[in-house]
């Protein structure tokens, strides 16, 4: 097996590996871009690269030597474009929620890391495959841990003449040490419903729970949702 071949199948299997091993924690964590996906997008990014790498041994001798201008960047710039494209078919929007920016950021991290492997560069591949699992692995413990702002969508629907008063609905959120945001109001169905809806925020996303609880004994409630908002 000569060189060129032996470089080849190195780079695509350190490829494939990588992209493998960031997809399986995309996989285990049940998201829709997971072993499959990143591992082909490593190993796309990296067979490009490797097009430049052997541009030239592959048009010898048809083309003047000094009419060939090699830029790999510009080979790089083209698929992080395409990588964007792909990335932001996994970002979903429920509701009042936005899912999927890890998994596009993951994506976009191991397309880097496939045109690195595609030029030659392992060091920088390996580190970054090490930031990467880091990232999706260490700093979703350091997130468990460290006392983050909740915030959460809420809807109250009342019978449009037994409705709770606002300064009233804002102390019960307090009880439960929930910070209302501005409420709006809206009049529903034909008149006969009364809704309030605004933005709520605790320390301890359990005080969300503690509120339904709460608002599902009240009879002066006919309706009511608490919708999360963030990633």
């Amino acid at each position: 097996m000569d060189s060129e071949t032996i470089t080849i199948v190195t780079r695509l299997s350190l490829a494939v590996l990588a992209g493998g091993i960031i997809g399986l924690e995309r996989s285990f964590h049940g998201r829709p871009a997971g072993f499959r996906t990143h591992t082909l997008v490593c190993a796309a990014s990296s067979l490009l690269m490797l097009l430049m790498v052997f541009q030239l041994e592959l048009i010898a001798g048809n083309v003047p030597l000094e009419s060939i201008n090699i830029d790999p960047t510009r080979m790089a710039q083209g698929i992080m474009t395409g990588i964007g494209f792909l990335g932001a078919g996994v970002i979903i929007k429920e509701n009042y929620a936005i899912r999927g920016l890890t998994t596009a950021g993951s994506i976009w991290m191991t397309a880097s890391i496939g045109i690195v492997i595609g030029m030659g560069f392992y060091l920088p591949a390996f580190l970054a495959t090490m930031i990467t699992l880091g990232a999706l692995v260490g700093f979703r413990w350091i997130e468990n841990i460290l006392p983050v702002i909740c915030y959460s969508r809420l809807t109250v629907l009342f019978q449009r003449k037994e409705y709770m008063p606002e300064q009233e609905l804002y102390t019960l959120l307090r009880e439960f040490d929930i910070k209302p945001g501005n409420a709006s109001y809206t009049i529903n169905h034909e008149g006969k419903t009364f809704e309030y809806q605004l933005t709520i925020r605790t320390n301890n996303r359990a005080n969300f729970s503690e509120l339904a609880v709460m608002l599902g004994t009240m009879e002066l409630v006919q309706e009511f949702s608490i919708t999360p908002i963030g990633d």
